[in-house]
Parts: C-alpha cells; structure tokens; sequence
C-alpha cells in the first residue's frame, strides 16, 4: 500500500511519496528527504498523537523518507501521512513478513494521499490547498483520499473520487484499513453550476447595490454595459466624486456565474491563499465572479504573487472575475507594468529557488484614475493648479504600452443637481438582461470559430478574439469598412488599437442584435477608446 501526501507549491505543487521504515536499534525517529522545519517538528507531534490517540508506539529505529528527495518539502500537512506510515509499517513488521513488507503495490487503485495536520490529542487539523492536492492526486491516478473532516467538501469538488473526511487519528487509521482492504466507494459532488453554455446569477434577488442609484451618469453606464457584455478593460477619469468608484465597484455584479472549469480554478487558487468560505460544499465552490480591489501601497508580490511559497497574487485571485484598480496612478510602476503579460496571456509564470509556477490569471481590468493630481483638469467651474509638467508625469506613469491594452477609456464628468434628482436609470437587472442576451450571442458564433484553434472554452468573449478570428466575426458593412479604414490611417492607430475598436464594434452590434457592424458602432467605439483634448497630448 503506497502511501502519498502534497507539497503545496504555487498552483501545481507536487505529489510526495511518503515510506516508513522499522528496525531494531535504539528509539530514534528520522525524516529524510530535505524536510523543512514544520515537518521535522512533525516527528515529535505524531509521536505524541499516537500514544495519545491509544496506539502503541514502536520502540525501534524509525526511518522516514520524503521522495523525490531533490525538493523540500513544508508544512503541517506531512504530520498525518507520517503517523498513518508509521503505524502501517509497525503492524507490517509485527506480522514479521518481510517479503510484504519490502514489496510495493505500484497498482494506482492501491495508493492513497493523505493530508492532514495532527494535535498533540491526535485530533486532526484542517490544512490549506487541499483542492490542488485532489487535483494533482487525481492526474497521478490516485482515487483514494484521507483529509481533514473539514475539508471534505473541499475535496469532493472534482467528484469520481474515495474521499475519507476524519476527525482524529484512530478515524483516520480505521478509513486507511478499508481502503487497504479494498473497501472504496466513488463519492461524486452534489454541486450545481452554470456550464459554459448557460448564463445565470445565483445571486438573484439578493443584490445590496444597484445600479440604478447611479444617476446621472448616462455615459458610462453605459460603457459599463460594454465592458461587461464583451469582457473589455475600462478605464474611468474624471474629477473627484463624480461617480467612478461607485459604479466600477458594482461591476461584478453584471457578470454571470462562472462556468465549472473556472470556478474549479478560482476554488483552487483560493483555497492555496486560505480564503475559501466555510460552509456547505456548494457554497464552498466559487461561483461567482471575484472581485479584487487592492490597495495603492500593494508590493510587486501581492499584485503578481510569488510570496512564501509562491502564494497567489491579486491577478490570480481576480482570476476570472474582476481586478479593479482605484486611484489606479498611485500605484507603484513596477506594480502597473507587471500587468502587461498576465493581460495578453491570461496567466502568470512565478519562478523562485530553480522551482516555476504558473497561475491561471485571465481577469478584466477596471481603473479609475483623476485627470490630473489636483484631479480639476478639465472640471467645469473648477481651476487646475498642476502645472503642464505634472500632469505629463502623472500620465506617463501608466505608460502607452498598458493603455494600449485598455479597450474603453471613457471620460466622467460630475453629475449636475437636476440629474441626481432625475429619473432611474437602467437597473441591475435589466443590464443582466442585455448581457445574457449578448452572451448567447458570442457563445454560439464566437465558439465555433475558437474550438478548431483552442480548446479553452473560456475565451469566447469579443475582447478575447485573436485577429484570425477577427477578420472572420468582425463583419463590416461597406460604408462602416471605409470609415473605419480612414479613421484608423488618420489617427495613425496601432495593430492593437485597430483590434481594439473592431471588438468594442462588434460588442455594440451584439447590443443591437446586429449581424455586421454599421457606421454608427465604429463610431460609438472610436469615441469611447479616445481621449478628451484637454489631456497630454502624448496619449
């Protein structure tokens, strides 16, 4: 019976053998196999924990190897498979057959991971990460799986899987005989999740915020409905307190649900940075979008991740939902021009000791930003006292090759009294409406074209088209092909600029319910990726 447990590291971590050997000579417990310090404190906690959890242990040399043997391994979670290894060998070689003993089982279906950290009571801990150990069990041919009671739900996520959920040693022990004995059964998840071609809210009814308290602000309600329809980036300038916090900071609530894939990635991201909910196991599974809002002071690892043992970062974390950036130019440059590549690519390579990582990173990019740092540039009524110098500096910052990469940039000015007293504007729901109608859209045209180059069927919305796909989705109309062709040679745009206007056209259309894109979209979409003449001129 070989028996399995996890180094967690960075999203993939990697599955260790753990083995126990017994033999005569003095009392000595040893870990071998570069062990870090938490788990050479584990020699101790599970000699406790099995003398206190009424086990007898063997007074022999007690050998214990870590394989592979070339990567360290840390934490708490090698005390259970150790104490369950000791206590299998021990039986083992009371039953003094040595040809057993000596004799592997490389049989998967005879294989078990354990995880799991032990109390000196013999209670078992719950531990972080235990989705990727799953996971990673589960590509290694793995079925079997001993973990902390709570965090069962965690592991029944993938579903076809023996999960074992204890709560002290001896459970622990009694669960590893029925799967030694071959005693397994398949336990599968009783989730319910939005698959990919199925648009839905499970947050229906529940909104504290909605969007039709935001008055007064036509326009970028409007851009808001764009960037969430199509998955385009946004960047909102304007004066203090005219609104773009408030209606960015409600962005995720226009995003449906999270196909399973995705929700199983952010699950797994979450549960490695131990911010998963506790509850149920279907309020366990992330469904919903996540929104990350970090703040300006945020270091280079705590945006791209790296920290510890390659901890996930806030572009990991926003990992199929939301990063928005508020105040986006006080942010450090490293920090701003760290988000280049995760945007382009939709992950993040980590690499740290000679050990690489890879995050899923693929989030929509929200900022807010004033126009200058006294932030009266161009407000009515209102004087600028930064000087031309320093509104250049204050731009720069943010630097041309990011702004590429933001398809809307729209500006906001402050509402006036007759319109905060106005009408409603569109609400929640009814911008949900238009979505899933957008949605559907994209789905069923966009998708055809993108499974014949990648199977990731996550990339269908229109900002995630490569340019093969958009030459054949982006259809113009005759008059809007010309205008779009003298508009691009007299603004002199970029390959990416030109891109980004054809997705923003083609998004309008879907809006429209239009089958090409018309004159008046190409328009409407130069005008929200261009800036107020006021601005330095370099943007």
């Amino acid at each position: 019976m070989q028996i399995f447990s996890f180094s967690a590291f960075g999203y993939e971590g990697e599955i260790i053998k753990v083995e126990a050997d017994l033999k005569t000579g003095l009392p000595v417990a040893e870990i071998v196999g570069l062990p870090g310090s938490a788990v050479k404190e584990a020699r101790d906690r599970m000699r406790v924990a099995i003398k206190n959890s009424g086990f007898e242990f063997p007074l022999m040399r007690i050998l214990i190897n870590l394989s592979p043997a070339s990567e360290k391994k840390d934490g708490s979670g090698f005390d259970l498979p150790i104490a369950v290894a000791v206590l299998n060998s021990k039986q083992v070689y009371s039953e003094k057959d040595e040809n057993d003993a000596n004799t592997e089982d490389e049989n998967p279906k005879k294989s078990v991971l354990i995880i799991g950290e032990l109390e000196l009571s013999g209670t078992v801990r719950p531990v972080y990460g235990v989705l990727g150990a799953i996971s990673a069990g589960i590509e290694n041919g793995i079925k079997n799986f001993i973990v902390p009671f709570e965090n069962k739900d965690e592991a029944l996520i993938p579903g076809n899987v023996n999960v074992y959920g204890v709560k002290n040693l001896n459970e622990a022990m009694d669960s590893f005989a029925k799967i030694k004995s071959g005693l397994n059964f398949l336990q599968y998840n009783n989730i319910s999740i939005a698959n990919e071609r199925k648009i839905i809210w499970s947050d229906e009814g529940n909104l504290k915020e909605d969007y039709s308290d935001v008055r007064g602000q036509e326009s970028l309600l409007r851009s808001i409905e764009i960037a969430a329809a199509g998955g385009h980036n946004l960047l909102v300038y304007g004066p203090p307190g005219c609104g773009k916090t408030l209606s960015l900071i409600r962005f995720s609530s226009l995003l449906p649900d999270l196909d399973f894939k995705t929700a199983q990635q952010v699950t797994r991201i979450y549960s490695i940075a131990g911010l998963l909910p506790k509850g149920s196991q279907n309020s366990i599974l992330m469904k919903r979008p996540p929104f990350r809002m970090p703040h300006q002071n945020a270091s280079l690892e705590g945006i791209i991740g790296g920290a510890g043992k390659c901890m996930p970062g806030e572009i990991s974390l926003a990992h199929g939902g939301v990063l928005f950036l508020d105040e986006a130019n006080q942010f450090k440059a490293a920090v701003l021009q760290s988000l280049r590549a995760p945007l382009e690519t939709g992950i993040v390579s980590l690499s740290r000791a000679e050990r690489r990582t890879t995050f899923p990173a693929r989030f929509q990019l929200l900022a807010a930003v004033n126009p200058c740092p006294c932030g009266n540039l161009g407000a009515e009524n209102k004087f600028c006292t930064c000087p031309p110098v320093s509104v250049e500096k204050y731009w720069k910052k943010l630097t041309a090759p990011l702004l590429d990469r933001i398809d809307l940039r729209i500006y906001v000015e402050a509402p006036t009294a007759e319109s905060l007293l106005g009408v409603k504007t569109k609400s929640t729901a009814e911008i949900r409406h238009t979505i899933k109608s957008v949605y559907e859209i994209q789905i069923d045209r966009n998708m055809y074209y993108i499974l014949k180059t990648d199977n990731n069927t996550n990339n269908w919305k229109n900002s995630n088209l490569s340019s093969e796909e958009i030459n054949k989705i982006c259809l113009l109309t005759d008059e809007a092909r010309r205008g779009f062709e003298a508009i691009s040679e007299e603004k002199s745009l970029s390959g990416r600029g030109s891109h980004a206007i054809l997705k923003i056209a083609r998004t309008i259309a879907d809006i429209e319910a239009s089958e090409k894109i018309t004159v008046a979209e190409i328009e409407e979409a130069i005008a929200m990726r261009s800036w107020v003449s006021f601005l330095p001129d370099f943007l």
